[in-house]
């Protein structure tokens, strides 16, 4: 058996260090487990949004550098991202609103200019720096103005019974549009937090809504386009809300054939134990984390360890609740937090400095890569369960075999760590993990 431990501290300046493995197991207090034959979730992958924002901030850079940024997240010394969450029409990151179609009167007129200009080319540079398609997820923050009952796409409002078909049409289209262009368009949300009547576009379905939507007007919309292999995500917005939203979508007629799982965001805390009833309750249903992001207003003056723990601690609790697949929100900002049409700046893992010339690596950046890195697409979840509470972990074994195990550390004390596979405890990893530090253990056989 080999293994290698990568450390981050970042109040040592450390980041993904290879570490020497010096001390012995008699030197060990806290004790992790792995248990490969327990085994749960398959894993599809992690990564971020193509955000309107993110696009126009990338094609600010030089050429080069706006290579070396794709590689950053999608190269192979990266974060390895092979996942993305792209918004259909424009969302709170946009300068200014748009949508696919824009007057009742021009429905046979379809505009992608946007998209074409910014969005997707920055797609198709992620596909080549990564050498694989990005598998992507389309989410709308809310239907052209004229369908909704507002008529308008901000303050929430509710799309009008009458143009359900053609707003189902008009999201396959999308979808289809992004795959004749070359992207790998796999799953679609039906809506963007849609109990969230926000300044910014914004629309409100209930969960009957999404149901009846979903196995009445979306499948059929997309199986018309020649899509029907795209899977459908119900919910899309905070975790705490995702149990009974589940039930109320999966009662609907039709809905548990349509729908082939749920997205949720991080913004009102960690609810790990809701996501894990989910999974229990519905085994045969994906679960996705689709957004979360440092936001300026709750976490602007936090440090950069705080922000860098609380990425970690969510991925973790994520991961061991059942989800398939992970993605953070913009995967560039400029230095205000933008551009963003409502203000509601916030900051991604790499920021462009202050005159854009050049980006700048956050401190979550860092940590997402100890479970990006090394946890491939394919993984399986095996459990894991540590001496106490002092240390998270969660562990997967590869499509190649190869097991890994992310470990953090959130205290004020080094915790020396003595990591083996349950019937091999003779040869356990054994290492020390600094106060306020992240690891990444992967053992092979070899």
């Amino acid at each position: 058996m080999k293994a290698e431990v990568m450390i981050t501290d970042l109040r040592a300046g450390l980041y993904w260090k290879n570490v020497r493995l010096e001390i012995k197991e008699t030197d060990c207090v806290h004790q992790i487990s792995l248990f490969p034959s327990f085994r749960r979730q398959t894993f599809y992958g992690f990564g971020g949004a193509f955000t309107e924002a993110a696009a126009r901030c990338w094609k600010r850079l030089p050429d080069a550098l706006a290579k070396t940024l794709i590689d950053r997240y999608f190269g192979k010394d990266g974060l390895c991202y092979v996942i993305g969450r792209v918004p259909m029409g424009s969302s709170d990151f946009s300068p200014a609103h748009y949508s696919c179609i824009e007057r009742a009167d021009s429905a046979e007129t379809f505009h992608t200019e946007i998209d074409d200009e910014y969005l997707i080319p920055m797609i198709l540079a992620a596909q080549e720096a990564a050498g694989q398609p990005i598998g992507l997820l389309l989410s709308p923050w809310s239907p052209p103005a004229f369908m909704k009952t507002n008529q308008e796409r901000n303050h929430g409002g509710k799309l009008l019974p009458e143009y359900r078909k053609q707003w189902a049409e008009c999201m396959a289209a999308y979808a289809s549009h992004y795959r004749k262009a070359g992207c790998d368009v796999r799953r679609m949300s039906i809506q963007n937090e849609p109990e969230a009547a926000q300044p910014w576009d914004s629309c409100l379905w209930t969960a009957q809504e999404e149901g009846e939507f979903a196995a009445d007007f979306l499948a059929p919309a997309l199986e018309k386009a020649g899509c029907p292999d795209i899977a459908i995500l119900a919910w899309d917005h905070n975790k705490e809300g995702l149990f009974r939203r589940a039930e109320g979508t999966l009662a609907v007629p039709g809905s548990e054939k349509a729908v082939r799982g749920f997205g949720f965001h991080w913004y009102t805390g960690d609810h790990f134990d809701t996501l894990r009833a989910v999974h229990e309750r519905w085994p045969k249903k994906e679960l996705w984390f689709t957004e979360g992001c440092v936001e300026y207003g709750r976490f602007g003056r936090m440090s950069a360890l705080y922000k860098a723990e609380m990425y970690a601690h969510d991925i973790l609790g994520n991961l061991n609740a059942g989800i398939c697949g992970s993605m953070d929100w913009n995967l560039l900002l400029d230095a205000e937090g933008g551009p963003n049409h409502a203000g509601n700046f916030c900051e991604a893992p790499i920021m462009l400095n202050e005159d854009g010339s050049d980006f700048i690596l956050q401190s979550e950046y860092y940590y997402i890569g100890h479970f990006s890195r090394f946890i491939r697409p394919g993984a399986v979840c095996i459990m894991s369960s540590s001496w106490n509470s002092q240390i998270e972990t969660v562990s997967f074994e590869n499509p190649d075999k190869s097991r890994v195990l992310v470990a953090l550390n959130r205290t004020d004390a080094s915790l020396p760590v003595s990591a083996a596979e349950t019937g091999k405890e003779e040869e356990a990893v054994c290492f020390k993990l600094p106060a306020h530090a992240i690891a990444t253990v992967r053992i092979t056989d070899q």
